[in-house]
């Protein structure tokens, strides 16, 4: 059964919405994916986010642009954690989904991540997963462990070859 929804306004968002699902994957963490309009299909919206807890999800990732009502209509009518994702956008570079989902009403929170962050939307459901899942929370322990490896490795060529050598 499905622990983490994964829910888009619009096939547009699927590049961001992907590394997402990436992630979670990378953990074995089971999630659906859903194209769904709050605006569109308002019907099929409540339908999806009233019955999510009922499905087995324990949190919602949901992306959105422009108005960026997904993650808090959601949040308003799912009573476990919704992650949101403001979606860039041409006309104002993002800076109006991020508002529109960081700005909710006391008592109906969202969780935020970047413009356009979908890996760290998945890396917070899987930390909000492993609060109760020994298992996740070992695998996020290495994960973090690869990443400073990683970071120590970029160093250690930089020293070697020196910033005007270095290849990335």
């Amino acid at each position: 059964m499905a622990k983490v929804g994964i829910v888009m306004g619009s096939d547009s968002d699927m590049e961001v919405m992907a590394k997402a699902a990436d992630i979670l994957e990378q953990f074995g963490v089971e999630y659906e994916m859903t194209i769904l309009s709050a605006h569109r299909e308002p019907d099929m919206f409540f339908e999806y986010a009233k019955g999510a807890e009922e499905r087995g999800l324990s949190v919602i990732i949901a992306g959105a642009g422009m108005a960026a009502h997904l993650p808090g209509m959601c949040a308003a009518l799912f009573p476990l954690p919704v992650i949101g994702i403001p979606m860039y956008t041409s006309a104002l570079g993002g800076q109006d989904s991020l508002y529109s989902i960081v700005q909710m009403p006391p008592g109906i929170p969202v969780a935020t991540v970047a413009i356009n962050g979908g890996a760290n939307a998945g890396l917070l459901a899987v930390k909000i997963l492993a609060v109760s899942d020994d298992s996740l929370k070992e695998k996020l322990k290495a994960y973090s462990e690869k990443m400073s490896a990683q970071v120590q490795e970029k160093d250690r060529r930089l020293q070697e070859t020196g910033y005007r050598n270095y290849k990335k």
